[in-house]
């Protein structure tokens, strides 16, 4: 699609600068974190011009983000064996007032947003969801996105790993998920059980950290400035961004 077609699309005014000139500063903005003020004067625009750059590019890859029933077709299709469902809490600039509480997270002991996110057996990144208050459980967001569904959709698909919790699973007779054993006050853990915890948290923690960590080298996200509510875009901007780096 031509630079002109896209403007016509997004319904965006003309412009002086080379399209290839508007990517690399918006790109500079999003994996160096510069500061638009800063990419703004060095090439003689304004920083609301850097802005409307910055959040047309986003809302264009956003849209082009894997949907959740998609990544697990195309994961069953190909073959996948597996795949792990994992949450991860991306740091925000502390805003105060009542409405901010809920993105506090007492686990991480900060502000953030939470966002779940499925990863294949070599660790790429295939889905990420919206973004959720920072104390949201990864339980609770697997249930708000009805992971169970569309993981017992695909034809034929094998349980997943997944770091998730035992309550997760409604159908322990025909489970899609395989978790580790958990220690309640009546009932211990036995040695097969540590066992076989410590086997499937081999199995899960590289993939997913991996899969994270490249997601993660977009210092944008060392602390998100931006509104909660385009976080949702630019983290499934930041991922199309980040399969065709690490699929190239």
């Amino acid at each position: 699609m031509s630079p002109a077609a896209v403007g016509s699309k997004i319904n965006s005014r003309w412009r002086r600068m080379a399209p290839g000139r508007i990517v690399v500063i918006v790109l500079a903005v999003l994996r160096r974190d510069q500061r638009i003020a800063d990419m703004a004067g060095g090439n003689q625009v304004g920083d609301t011009t850097v802005r409307r750059w910055r959040d047309e590019l986003i809302s264009l890859l956003a849209a082009h983000a894997p949907r959740l029933d998609r990544a697990c077709k195309r994961i069953a299709k190909r073959g996948g064996e597996a795949v792990l469902i994992d949450g991860t809490l991306i740091p925000t600039v502390r805003r105060t007032g009542r409405a901010n509480r809920p993105n506090y997270s007492g686990k991480h002991r900060r502000h953030g947003l939470h966002f779940l996110a499925l990863t294949d057996e070599k660790g790429r990144l295939v889905w990420i969801s919206a973004a959720r208050p920072g104390r949201t459980h990864d339980i609770t967001a697997a249930r708000r996105d009805h992971i169970l569904t569309h993981l017992r959709t695909p034809p034929g698909s094998a349980p997943w790993p997944t770091s998730a919790s035992l309550d997760l699973d409604d159908n322990p007779d025909h489970p899609v998920i395989v978790t580790g054993y958990k220690a309640t006050r009546a009932r211990k853990l036995t040695p097969g059980d540590r066992e076989v915890n410590r086997v499937l948290a081999a199995a899960r923690a590289p993939p997913v950290e991996h899969g994270f960590g490249h997601l993660k080298t977009w210092r944008i996200l060392t602390k998100l400035r931006t509104d909660p509510t385009r976080a949702t875009d630019l983290l499934r901007a930041l991922l199309v961004l980040t399969n065709l780096e690490v699929n190239r």
